[in-house]
């Protein structure tokens, strides 16, 4: 199996499952900056597209 699946799958599956369940209140910017609900849930979007980046650049890298 190449290298680089593993984190771009896994990345592919946190982002995904943060949008379907908070994409709404991620969206909106009328959400108060304090809701850690929103809070958590940026953070965790921002996991799942690093992993599809570095996941992606070590796909390309192993060519």
């Amino acid at each position: 199996m190449r290298k680089g699946i593993i984190p771009t799958m896994l990345g592919t599956a946190v982002t995904g499952a943060t949008l379907y369940y908070n994409g709404d209140d991620i969206l909106k910017r009328s959400k108060r900056k304090r809701n850690v609900e929103t809070m958590v849930a940026t953070g965790l979007l921002g996991f799942g597209l690093a992993h599809v980046v570095l996941g992606s650049v070590n796909l390309m890298r192993n060519r």
